[in-house]
């Protein structure tokens, strides 16, 4: 997984008033928890969070402070000012490469449906998955070729079973589908079975000669 490097100021003051300043001054307020010492408090520009909170994708994080002490993280909570969407805090939760941790990771499909191509919509409950694993084993996100799908399949978490992290949901949860519309039609595999069917069935029909009347009477003849 890519990281993102945060260079931060460690925070001397927590109160409201030194709050209130550095928002004012352009700067984030921070906490990183989850360390063997006390949680860390510290300050970084708002412009520094872009590619880290603008963005589908997922990312660990290096925090580089002021004093010298970096810390490897990841975000696991941010608040946003209702009115503006400015970015109010951030809480950081420090990692290690040992010790196993829960991220979301974002789903991709590669591919087209053949029951998108027939009309069907595609449906993805979950846009983003918890996934579970050391740090070097996260995935930047988690791929579905969804181009072997036809009207009605679905991929289920069972599906996406992987040895390197593990899937924190139920395996028999949907991830994605593709549901029929009022405009679709049966996909074309089926669509071309049908039609061989019927062709088959006339064909016999129309080979049968039923007997008539000119036949009768040749066979008098005879």
């Amino acid at each position: 997984m890519k990281s993102i490097t945060i260079n931060g100021s460690q925070r001397e003051s927590v109160g409201k008033t030194s709050t209130k300043a550095l928002r004012n001054a352009g700067q984030v307020p921070c906490v990183l928890y989850g360390g063997e010492a006390k949680p860390v408090h510290f300050a970084a520009p708002e412009l520094a969070f872009s590619k880290l909170v603008y963005t589908p994708n997922a990312h660990t994080v290096v925090i580089k402070l002021d004093n010298g002490d970096s810390f490897n993280a990841v975000m696991q909570d941010i608040q946003f000012h209702p009115v503006t969407d400015r970015i109010l805090h951030i809480d950081f939760y420090e990692i290690y490469e040992n010790k196993t941790i829960t991220m979301e990771i974002p789903v991709k499909t590669e591919g087209v449906s053949k029951g998108v191509l027939n009309g069907g919509n595609l449906r993805m409950p979950y846009r983003r998955l918890r996934v579970k694993a050391i740090p070097s084993k996260l995935p930047d996100f988690i791929e579905i070729d969804i181009t072997p799908l036809k009207i009605g399949d679905k991929v289920y978490i069972g599906d996406l079973k992987n040895d390197d992290y593990d899937l924190i949901h139920p395996e028999n949860t949907v991830v994605c589908q593709v549901r029929r519309s009022r405009l679709a039609i049966v996909d074309a595999v089926d669509e071309d079975e049908d039609e061989e069917g019927v062709e088959g069935e006339e064909g016999t029909e129309a080979g049968e000669v039923p007997a008539t009347e000119t036949d009768d009477v040749a066979a008098v003849k005879e």
